[in-house]
């Protein structure tokens, strides 16, 4: 990624959360204007920390050209009224993977930007053709989906959904390359590739621990140390977020009736205490912050 010499056009996020942000903070160093909207109290000042901290980190891990403080600032607007995303061409939505709260997003999207925005979703599993089939002008609309963080993952899974136009592609690939990301693109199903398998995994992981088969560190160590992943299953729940997990869960059992997606009770009952995982400072793991520090 190199620091823009001129400002680019705007471009809109929906949700000011981990995802929101990150997204965020790949636009605004990627030279674009950013609007963020998030109606929830109190959710704009979290993004606004949380991008700040990424800036940070972003500069410890991946040292490059600096990009000044002053000029993100200037290139940023923190709104709970989704009016400034009247001018945005593009838009991503990274609310809560819930159809209800997606469904609502996109009616808002629909009644504020023009007819011609692209609009992307970071959904985690929900079919992108039926996220486009609540707005006018379907095929101006496809799956974008980033993984976590944003700032530091090179690839985007994007997905077509039925009436998602070649135009809207190239627009999202011209996206992706001003922020020095590469697109993969996969065909529409509930989970797409990567969570109609990742979830499976976290899934069998977690029952692993709730039928005390090993405890979360000892499943972790096998995939690190056996196969030489970078992250064991359960670290990485914790790291995307076991509330995000178990909603994603939901929508795939939902949309494919299949047992095997059927939530192990324990993951169900770690979200449900509110321990959520790296954000939350304990998961499948405990952390010293939210921030987290690697387990095992």
């Amino acid at each position: 990624m190199t620091s823009p010499t001129a400002v680019r056009r705007t471009a809109g996020i929906v949700g000011a959360g981990t995802m929101g942000a990150g997204v965020a903070q790949c636009l605004v160093e990627a030279g674009y204007r950013v609007v963020v909207y998030d109606p929830v109290p109190g959710a704009l000042d979290d993004g606004r920390s949380r991008l700040a901290a990424g800036l940070r980190t972003r500069a410890l891990l991946r040292p490059g050209p600096a990009v000044e403080s002053a000029g993100i600032g200037e290139r940023m607007c923190w709104t709970a009224d989704p009016e400034p995303l009247a001018d945005a061409e593009f838009v991503i939505e990274c609310g809560p993977e819930r159809v209800p709260v997606k469904r609502d997003i996109l009616a808002t999207l629909d009644a504020t930007c023009a007819a011609t925005t692209v609009i992307a979703s970071n959904t985690s599993a929900i079919p992108i053709t039926r996220i486009a089939g609540w707005v006018r002008n379907p095929e101006r609309v496809l799956g974008m989906h980033f993984m976590n963080p944003a700032p530091l993952k090179d690839t985007v899974e994007v997905i077509r959904a039925l009436h998602t136009s070649d135009e809207t592609i190239d627009a999202a690939r011209e996206l992706l390359a001003a922020m020095g990301k590469d697109a993969v693109l996969v065909a529409d199903a509930a989970g797409f590739v990567s969570n109609r398998v990742l979830m499976l995994t976290v899934n069998e992981a977690a029952f692993l621990v709730h039928e005390r088969t090993a405890p979360a560190r000892e499943v972790d160590q096998v995939f690190r140390r056996c196969f030489g992943h970078p992250m064991g299953p359960l670290e990485t729940a914790d790291l995307i977020g076991l509330d995000v997990i178990l909603d994603s869960l939901d929508v795939l059992y939902e949309h494919y009736r299949d047992p095997k997606f059927r939530p192990c009770p324990l993951l169900a009952q770690l979200v449900y205490a509110g321990h959520h995982g790296r954000k939350s400072g304990r998961g499948f793991h405990t952390y010293r912050a939210a921030t987290g520090r690697r387990p095992g």
